[in-house]
């Protein structure tokens, strides 16, 4: 896997270093990004099951109104 160097304020890195318990600043940062995404996933995936379920209902044939 390529690797990309990001510099960071030393102060962040710490506070992030500190929340996930990791001793690492590479590591530490690395479990916050993998985080972030998989938690973006779910919301992606949560979401789409609710627009699924809101398009089928949509489709359905609705009965005259008036």
């Amino acid at each position: 896997m390529a690797k990309v160097n990001v510099s960071l304020d030393a102060e962040l890195v710490v506070e992030v270093m500190v929340l996930s318990g990791v001793g690492s600043p590479q590591d530490a940062v690395e479990v916050v990004v993998r985080d972030y995404i998989a938690r973006g996933h779910r919301t992606e995936a949560r979401t789409e099951l609710k627009d699924q379920t809101l398009r089928e209902i949509d489709a359905k044939p609705q009965e005259p109104q008036g």
